[in-house]
């Protein structure tokens, strides 16, 4: 017996796209010869026994009138085996003459073993996409590569050893149903499959997808450059083909074992950090925040209670934010105080005011290198800047 099965619904499909072919009833019986495709919904569950002679002796069975009243469940017609390499999964029968029916049987045989195949092509299909899906999201929480991932990955055709790296994609479906929300992101894994990129996808969630991207270019090297001009061209893609509105965020590249674990996990704190800095944008680069999301796994520990407690002092003081912000600016330009003063509209003497004030606060001296690194690094732990 073959390993594919033949279900209700294909068997009811079988029975309507046949009956266009042929003036008769059509039943669909199952491996075990019970009817579970009929034009005559009363017969569905019955035993057909004309069916267990077809499967169990391997050939189109004939049935007149006087063979009918010697079996269960039979009326006379014709039960031809339906095959898939060669094994018979079930079977189908024409309702009346046999004679008369021959002619047919051969056509509708036919016809029903080409929806078998195409549906078992569309079932391996779609199990090869779901074990690829598994496999994306093993490899994401995997620190190193096992001996049943790589047989895994073997048996799918995927190389492992091809360099890779990962961005999360975050859809916001708004009020979009659960079925429109899904089909928007079949859409969207569509996108990033054609043309053709070797991307291996795997849908998280109604609002989360990750993909692993080849990391490398055509020179074999890594140009993250490269990354952000695809980047731009799928969200161009997103606004000018769909209602889905997504986020996505590219990870650091790594090599070595564990390095797609390693780069999922700086593309998911890229995501969160990118959204609490710039909320406005759609799409973060851990090139661009590589210092605040390193330092994001300090969060909750004593280590960062140290590095903000000046910061700390500096906020109780400055009710309004005008020294945090001055700080910032001053940072964002350089420490370069022409350019700082020019981007606040105030006096250079005014703004060495302010920065005075922010070392007496804090206890730190602005002028001192480690001082301003401390500075610096609280500000980036800081979730109100």
């Amino acid at each position: 017996m073959a390993a594919y099965h033949l279900d209700a619904k294909l068997a009811q499909d079988i029975v309507a796209r046949t009956m266009q072919i042929i003036d008769s009833n059509v039943n669909v019986m199952d491996g075990r010869g019970k009817i579970i495709g009929s034009g005559d919904e009363d017969r569905l569950g019955e035993l057909h026994e004309g069916a267990l002679l077809s499967i169990s002796q391997g050939r189109v069975v004939d049935i007149d009138e006087a063979v009918a009243r010697h079996l269960h469940g039979v009326r006379p017609g014709i039960n031809l085996p339906l095959r898939i390499d060669g094994d018979i999964v079930g079977v189908i029968g024409l309702t009346g003459n046999p004679t008369y029916l021959r002619q047919y049987g051969e056509l509708v045989c036919m016809t029903a073993e080409m929806m078998l195949e195409q549906a078992r092509l569309l079932h391996m299909l779609a199990q090869d996409s779901r074990l690829r899906e598994e496999l994306v999201l093993n490899l994401i929480r995997a620190d190193e590569l096992s001996p049943a991932l790589m047989e895994w990955a073997q048996r799918l055709g995927i190389d492992l050893n091809q360099p890779r790296v990962v961005a999360v994609v975050e859809v916001d479906s708004g009020q979009l149903g659960v079925d429109s929300a899904m089909a928007e992101l079949q859409q969207l894994q569509t996108l990033l499959t054609t043309p053709e990129r070797d991307n291996l996808i795997a849908i998280v969630s109604l609002t989360e997808m990750v993909v692993l991207k080849p990391a490398l270019n055509s020179h074999g090297r890594w140009d993250p450059e490269s990354h952000r001009s695809r980047i731009d061209t799928l969200l161009s893609r997103m606004s000018d083909s769909g209602r889905l509105r997504i986020r996505l965020a590219l990870g650091n590249y790594f090599s070595g074992p564990g390095s797609i674990a390693r780069s999922y996990r700086t593309a998911r704190t890229t995501m969160m950090v990118g959204k609490q800095r710039m909320p406005e944008q759609r799409c973060y680069f851990y090139q661009d925040l590589m210092l605040p999301v390193l330092l994001d796994s300090l969060r909750g520990g004593w280590q960062a209670n140290e590095l903000v407690r000046p910061l700390a002092k500096l906020k109780a003081m400055d009710s309004n934010g005008l020294l945090r912000r001055t700080l910032s600016s001053w940072f964002l330009h350089n420490v370069q105080p022409t350019a700082t003063s020019k981007a606040l509209y105030i006096h250079r003497n005014t703004l060495e005011y302010r920065l005075n004030r922010i070392s007496e606060l804090t206890g730190l001296n602005l002028s001192n290198f480690d001082d301003r690194l401390l500075l610096y690094v609280a500000l980036q732990l800081d979730d109100e800047n």
